[in-house]
């Protein structure tokens, strides 16, 4: 699979290092042209406000709302959710909507307050149950569309969802050795758009 990283701004290589690990072709997207040669799309974990200006700089916003709309996977992490997320709060800000949840911006506090912890799986995804969450400046999601699925809780709160195609995560699952979210999603992608499969899936 050629997986795009929003290459703008952020931990964009740590995400192309472990998409490799997982089996997946990283291609980073700095400009449109990239776009239609691709399976799929990471928007990484850095700082959102920083990231949509890039965007606009690079002429990439309709580029970006025709990959959301053609239905080809998306994964959103830290800012990435929040670019994905339907309602920015703290401060507003725009974003795609391309995922039916409102985010907070910075809701576990400032750099300093930066934390790992363990996830809790989501009904029917015990196989996503203990994940590292590394939690930097990280949104929380404050509410869940109805078509919204949770695939895994920290105290109780979503931190990874999805709705069909496209994946948010409020942590960072490319800056631990555990690639099982990157391999589920990939696993999903390559089923979703009837491709071989390049990764198997999660156990």
């Amino acid at each position: 699979m050629n997986v795009g990283v929003l290459a703008l701004q952020g931990d964009y290589t740590a995400h192309a290092g472990a998409l490799a690990r997982a089996g997946a072709r990283a291609v980073l997207v700095r400009g449109p042209a990239p776009l239609a040669r691709l399976d799929a799309l990471v928007l990484p974990g850095g700082e959102s406000t920083a990231m949509l200006f890039g965007i606009a700089r690079e002429g990439l916003e309709e580029p970006l709302r025709g990959f959301f709309a053609s239905g080809r996977p998306v994964l959103g992490t830290c800012a990435g959710a929040i670019l994905l997320a339907r309602r920015v709060t703290n401060p507003a800000q725009r974003s795609f909507g391309a995922l039916d949840i409102d985010v907070e911006r910075n809701a576990y506090g400032t750099q300093l307050d930066s934390f790992v912890t363990v996830t809790d799986a989501g009904p029917g995804h015990a196989d996503l149950t203990g994940l590292p969450a590394v939690f930097i400046r990280a949104p929380r999601i404050v509410r869940i569309g109805t078509a919204i699925e949770v695939l895994a809780r920290v105290g109780g709160e979503p931190v990874l969802v999805r709705s069909a195609a496209v994946w948010a995560a409020t942590f960072h699952p490319e800056l631990t050795d555990d690639d099982r979210v990157l391999r589920a999603w990939l696993h999903e992608s390559a089923q979703s758009r009837a491709l071989p499969e390049s990764v198997s899936a999660p156990h």
